[in-house]
C-alpha cells in the first residue's frame, strides 16, 4: 500500500509512451546507452598506465641560430663594483 505495485509501473510506462511516442522514447534510450558506454570507456582509459596511452608525436624543435655572426654578450658587473661607484 505504501509503494508502487506492478500496475502502477505499467500505467506509468504507458503514459510515458503516449507522451513521447515510441520512436522518440527509443531514441532517448539509445542516447542514454551511448552516454553510458562513453562514460565506461573514459573510466577504462583513465585506469590504463601512462605508457599505454597514445601520445601524439611532437614537431622537432629548430635550434639553429638565426644569424651567422656571434652576438656580443654584455659582461655582468659584480655588486662590489656598483657599491664602489656610489
Amino acid at each position: 500500500m505504501g509503494g508502487f505495485s506492478i500496475w502502477h509501473i505499467l500505467i506509468l510506462a504507458v503514459l510515458v509512451l503516449l507522451l513521447f511516442g515510441g520512436n522518440r522514447f527509443s531514441a532517448m534510450m539509445g542516447d542514454v546507452a551511448k552516454g553510458l558506454r562513453s562514460f565506461k570507456q573514459g573510466l577504462s582509459d583513465e585506469d590504463k598506465p601512462a605508457e599505454q596511452k597514445q601520445i601524439p608525436p611532437q614537431q622537432p624543435i629548430d635550434v639553429t641560430p638565426r644569424s651567422a655572426e656571434p652576438t656580443a654578450t654584455p659582461t655582468p658587473t659584480s655588486p662590489s663594483d656598483d657599491q664602489s661607484r656610489s
